[in-house]
């Protein structure tokens, strides 16, 4: 499944173009219920940045916890609800828009020990394969790319619902998540305290807090 061009570039979140409502289905006063039959999901979905976050986490100094996100990104989903293992996903990051709440580190991380934005301006999932892994829960194989390393990864996906919102959109919500080893990524700053520790994890977990609403594209 190729969903970008090489050159295509991310999309801040304050542009998102206004999704068309989904033909048929009328805005809901109560903003919609869940939905029962997982054929009512089957077709192309992108991710909404104002409802959604894909971030990450990792250990800090040995007893703390450092969470960021990426802000500027593209997505296309695609469901088949009548064979979930059809599915599949594309997401491409812009590796410069890496937001931890503190300006000095976010330029630590763009800069060469980490992402070198400047060099490596996108990360990119693309998924391979997809099967059910219980009620509600998926297992997403995919292709994950940093620095023009790529390496597989398997991503867990939770179904949280299917709404149609009052103003006609409609919107599914998954979230998943994955934990990397950096260093196989070549993310491989070693600054070592003084206890002998990392001052920052090889282990990185990769969170997908995903609100998706339906495209006609």
């Amino acid at each position: 499944m190729n969903l970008f061009s090489r050159g295509a570039s991310p999309r801040r979140a304050d542009t998102l173009v206004e999704p068309k409502r989904a033909a048929g289905r009328p805005a809901s006063s109560q903003g919609g219920r869940p939905g029962t039959d997982l054929m009512d999901l089957t077709g192309n979905w992108i991710v909404d940045p104002a409802h959604s976050r894909i971030g990450f986490s990792v250990r800090h100094a040995m007893v703390t916890t450092v969470r960021g996100a990426f802000t500027e990104y593209r997505s296309r989903l695609f469901f088949d609800g009548r064979d979930p293992s059809r599915s599949g996903a594309e997401i491409l990051l812009s590796t410069a828009s890496v937001d931890t709440g503190v300006d000095q580190r976010d330029s630590h991380l763009t800069g060469r020990d980490f992402l070198d934005s400047a060099s490596y301006p996108h990360m990119r999932f693309l998924s391979t394969a997809v099967k059910t892994a219980g009620p509600d829960v998926y297992l997403m194989t995919g292709d994950l790319t940093i620095k023009d390393v790529t390496r597989p990864v398997v991503l867990e996906l939770t179904y949280i619902g299917h709404v149609t919102d009052p103003f006609g959109y409609e919107r599914v919500g998954f979230d998943g998540t994955t934990t990397i080893n950096r260093s196989e990524w070549g993310l491989t700053y070693d600054s070592r305290l003084a206890e002998g520790g990392a001052m920052v994890s090889e282990k990185v977990r990769l969170q997908f807090d995903i609100a998706a609403i339906r495209s006609d594209s």
